[in-house]
Parts: C-alpha cells; structure tokens; sequence
C-alpha cells in the first residue's frame, strides 16, 4: 500500500507529450505520482485551434468536458465527426487515430483527460483528411 498524493496545480507539469493546438498539463502521472496504471490531466486548446491528429497508443482515453465545445473527428482519414459540450464525456479507444478541433473562434475548451496507462504516450501522425 502507498500513500495517498496531492499534485497542486502548481505542480502540474507540461514536460508530457504534446500535439500542436493542445497544452497538456500531466496531473497524475508516474512522474508525479508514481502512478503505474493511470495518466490524468487538464487540457486547454484556445479559441479556433484544432490539434494535429494522434493516438495514444495502447492506452484508452476518457475526456470530461468543463468548459467549451470541442468537435472530435476520428478514423483513418478522420472522416467520421461528433460535438461534445460542458458535462460530456468522450471514450477513445486505443490506437484510434483522432484530431481534437475547437469551433469557436474565441471561447477556450478545458477538457479533464484520462488514460489507463502512466506513461503520457502521444503519437502525432499524418493524415489526408477526408475533407481534403
């Protein structure tokens, strides 16, 4: 048995992973927590950004949204397209290519993100998109 940790905002670390359009801050993490099966983070994306499109991976992903609207596009030319508002969750599957976009111009998205693995795996690729 361990202990229980306390991670201060301030304490958060943006040396994880990142994807253009996105600032992750790893909150729970086997850096900052030594946590072996959990990685955990606040997510920003500014007004209008999109991220590049990714996966994460062996790990599933579990997003809450707390403020904003984000439209999530996913597949291998990322043809397929769902919103998400505040008090949404969203599951991402592993190894599912995906792009995060923000459609309003101005409003910030914060996003709360889980994944059921400790290590902060982002594998930014290229993709032709279906709108291309």
């Amino acid at each position: 048995m361990g202990d229980i940790k306390i991670i201060k905002a301030s304490d958060c670390s943006s040396e994880t992973t990142q994807t253009p359009g996105m600032l992750r801050l790893a909150g729970i993490s086997l850096e900052t927590a030594g946590s072996e099966r959990l990685w955990m983070g606040f997510v920003t994306m500014k007004g209008g950004a999109k991220s590049g499109a990714h996966h994460h991976g062996h790990c599933g992903s579990g997003i809450y949204i707390i403020r904003g609207h984000a439209r999530f596009r996913w597949g291998e030319r990322l043809e397929n397209v769902a919103e998400a508002g505040p008090g949404d969750f969203i599951y991402v599957p592993p190894q599912l290519i995906h792009q995060e976009m923000n459609p309003s111009p101005t409003e910030p998205i914060e996003m709360i993100v889980a994944r059921d693995c400790a290590e902060g795996i982002v594998v930014n690729v290229q993709v032709e998109a279906a709108d291309s």
